[in-house]
């Protein structure tokens, strides 16, 4: 009995002992398992980091340049000088118009706007060294008036685009600076002043402050200023704000988008809205000439005090049911000279 005893009690305590290895051995298991998802997450934080510090870099050099006039533009300038000045704005890139949707009046995608970019820099060269003699131009100034891009602020927009903003500012940034390089490559400097537009923004609703680095068109400005930083003949000027000053030989333009002002659907159109805005802001800055976009229609009207730009893109499903008269893709050219200001001015159809 002693024995038989003595071998239960040697039976429980095994027992006992194999409970406590077990438990340890899922407390082990479990340790384990802990230890391998903290260090899965260390480097999920050490990647993000890592992401963080690269964009935080990039933000730094894209926004860390300060902006000094290049002297060609402001010097002293000759009386048989002038400077070729266009305006690139409301391309509106990556939006789709189906022409069954607006009784064939017009058709935009990537690849038709493609082709009208392409159309618009061969002509600015084209129609200002073949057509107009007489004048040596000292360069180009290449104002980037915003909605550059379809963007996402309304529903419709962010479900027919044809690409996501950050692939869309990758693709327009190629072919942007190809019209850059061909400018670059015909007139001694080019300049380009840019400010951003309101289809760029990031948020569904427009904001006042930040509105220009919290937009891609900005991000897409500062890019391409990147892109040309080792390129003495191609300077940016990219606005922190809704509007930027401009100055041209003697005469000074204040660059802005458009969508401050308001109205346009009564008597007299768009002309009242763009009038009092042209006053307004006369009141706070100095300025020869209102240069704007936004509004599709090409006017350039400056003994009122503005340019205002077409569209690359052209008619679409909004014009037509708000029954728009209808405007072919264009885009405002002129040259600027001593004393004068605007001397001559043209359309840039983009469609032949």
């Amino acid at each position: 009995m002693p024995n038989d005893a003595k071998s239960l009690t040697d039976f429980a305590e095994e027992g006992e002992a194999i409970q406590e290895i077990t438990l340890m051995s899922r407390q082990l298991g479990r340790t384990r398992t802990e230890r391998d998802v903290l260090r899965a997450q260390v480097k999920e934080l050490e990647a993000d980091l890592d992401q963080a510090e690269v964009r935080g870099r990039l933000f730094t050099q894209l926004a860390g340049h300060t902006y000094k006039p290049p002297t060609w533009l402001t010097r002293k300038p000759k009386k048989s000088s002038g400077v070729v000045c266009t305006i690139l704005s409301d391309t509106h890139f990556d939006e789709v118009v189906r022409p069954e949707e607006i009784n064939f009046k017009n058709e935009y995608n990537r690849k038709i706007a493609v082709e009208r970019l392409q159309r618009y820099f061969q002509k600015v060269v084209l129609l200002t060294t073949n057509y107009i003699t007489g004048i040596k131009y000292e360069g180009c100034v290449l104002f980037l008036g915003g909605d550059i891009f379809s963007g996402d602020i309304h529903e419709e927009l962010s479900e027919t685009n044809e690409d996501t903003m950050l692939a869309s500012v990758i693709f327009w940034t190629e072919q942007i600076a190809a019209g850059i390089n061909l400018l670059a490559e015909h007139f001694d400097y080019v300049h380009v002043p840019c400010v951003v537009g309101n289809h760029g923004r990031r948020t569904r609703k427009p904001r006042h402050k930040l509105r220009a680095k919290d937009n891609f068109d900005w991000f897409l400005s500062k890019t391409l200023e990147q892109r040309f930083i080792e390129n003495k003949k191609v300077t940016f000027d990219v606005a922190a704000g809704a509007d930027l000053m401009v100055d041209v030989q003697d005469t000074t333009y204040l660059l802005t988008h458009g969508d401050q002002a308001k109205g346009g659907g009564g008597i007299g159109g768009i002309w009242p809205p763009l009038m009092r805005m042209v006053a307004r802001k006369r009141n706070n800055t100095d300025f020869d000439y209102m240069v704007l976009g936004h509004f599709h229609q090409l006017i350039m009207a400056p003994s009122s005090g503005f340019l205002l730009n077409g569209s690359l893109k052209g008619y679409d499903e909004y014009a037509a049911i708000g029954n728009f008269a209808f405007e072919a893709p264009q885009q405002a050219l002129w040259i600027n000279v001593p004393e004068k200001g605007v001397l001559w001015q043209t359309a840039v159809l983009v469609d032949d």
